[in-house]
């Protein structure tokens, strides 16, 4: 009986993998690369590279010189330092030189009233000269054609607000095992074919890269419209939509590469912000994401069990067909989610050796997402950009 169980998780396991590859095709059909907007004409115009900063001395340096190599495009760099407490300005200074698109912004202080990362990106706004407006991380590293490309992906296809899903550098164990399995529980929250739908889209963009038409931008009301909200990517987003605007999400791939965070707990603290936002702060889709993430990781494991229970049954009941049934099926599960794994890593840039550590790194995320919902319900608040924020649960 026991072999019989294991047998049909191995069945399940493999089935779903292979409905989870043809989800897969389906929103790669709907989904763009960034690339493809080297071959668009180039639209002209000036484009404000604008880059709230709270306490990036790691990674400073290394934005500045890759937003310096852009080329085929006229573009300034601002970078708005906001409250920071390291050695961010002598950093920053030293990699811009005397480059004269490079401005420097100072804000020693944020309004209660606003989030700390809007408030420093509405500062460089303001201050910005450019037709188009980026706004990015410090973490973020960009090849030389990216701006060039998100640019005439944007104008080509008369889009509002362009936002793209960067790679994941993968420099440590934990990033390499919990990124991906983070990253994927994220773009099934937001698919990019429901976000890129003309009928109904979902309103989603990646905060690490939103590339605004300044009159858009304008339009809706900056910064000041969505001044409280603690990701406000996706409040962008939604609020292009209420303008009736064209929001559209790209796959950068090797074009935009960032390295989020400088630890295990930096990567699970931040990640559990997202989840919470992305879910709208509401307690039982973080707990239904939970459940998802947790049978994705279980699955492996059952498929080895299934294995193993096969051959004890096959040597132990004189070549049984229950075990090696069993065995073999749990076989197919093993491969199934292998193979399909390996396509999705490999088309979203993920590092294959995470394929390995599934199992481990779905468990982190299944914590992270509980986690959240542990913090909602008992009203424990959460610190991100140098300030604390006290979230209440949303609707059910």
């Amino acid at each position: 009986m026991l072999a019989i169980g294991f047998a049909s998780l191995g069945l399940w396991t493999g089935v779903y993998w292979w409905l989870v590859l043809g989800r897969v095709r389906r929103v790669d059909r709907f989904t763009i690369d960034l690339a493809d907007g080297l071959g668009r004409p180039d639209p002209g115009g000036r484009v404000s590279i604008i880059v709230p900063a709270h306490d990036e001395s790691r990674v400073i340096e290394r934005l500045v010189r890759g937003v310096l190599d852009q080329r085929g495009v006229d573009f300034e760099l601002v970078v708005v330092l906001d409250r920071c407490t390291d050695d961010t300005l002598p950093r920053l200074r030293d990699a811009a030189g005397n480059d004269p698109r490079v401005r420097i912004v100072e804000l020693d202080h944020c309004p209660d009233d606003w989030a700390g990362k809007c408030h420093a990106a509405a500062a460089g706004a303001a201050v910005a000269t450019g037709d188009w407006l980026l706004f990015t991380d410090a973490d973020v590293l960009f090849h030389p054609d990216a701006v060039r490309a998100a640019v005439g992906l944007s104008a080509a296809g008369e889009i509002d607000l362009l936002s793209a899903f960067t790679s994941l550098t993968a420099d440590h164990w934990w990033e390499a095992v919990v990124q991906p399995p983070a990253a994927i529980t994220l773009l099934r929250m937001f698919p990019p074919d429901r976000v890129n739908s003309e009928e109904r889209p979902r309103s989603f963009a990646n905060g690490q890269f939103m590339l605004f038409r300044r009159t858009t931008y304008d339009r809706i009301g900056g910064h000041e419209a969505v001044r409280e909200a603690v990701l406000e990517d996706l409040a962008f987003a939604a609020a292009v939509h209420r303008f009736d605007g064209r929001v559209r999400v790209a796959r950068a791939g090797a074009m935009i590469t960032t390295s989020m965070y400088d630890s295990l707990d930096a990567l699970l603290s931040g990640w559990r912000r997202i989840f919470i936002e992305g879910a709208k702060r509401n307690i039982p889709r973080l707990r239904r994401n939970a459940f998802l993430v947790a049978c994705s990781g279980i699955a492996p494991v059952a498929c080895w069990s299934a294995v193993i229970a096969g051959v004890l049954a096959w040597r132990l009941e004189d070549a049984s067909v229950v075990g090696g049934a069993a065995a073999m099926l749990g076989v197919f599960g093993v491969i199934s989610q292998g193979v399909v794994l390996t396509r999705v890593f490999a088309r979203g840039g993920l590092p294959a050796i995470g394929v390995l550590g599934w199992a481990i790194g779905c468990l982190y995320v299944t914590k992270t997402l509980l986690d959240g919902a542990t913090d909602l319900r008992r009203g424990r608040p959460i610190r991100w950009g140098g300030r604390t924020y006290h979230l209440q649960p949303g609707p059910p």
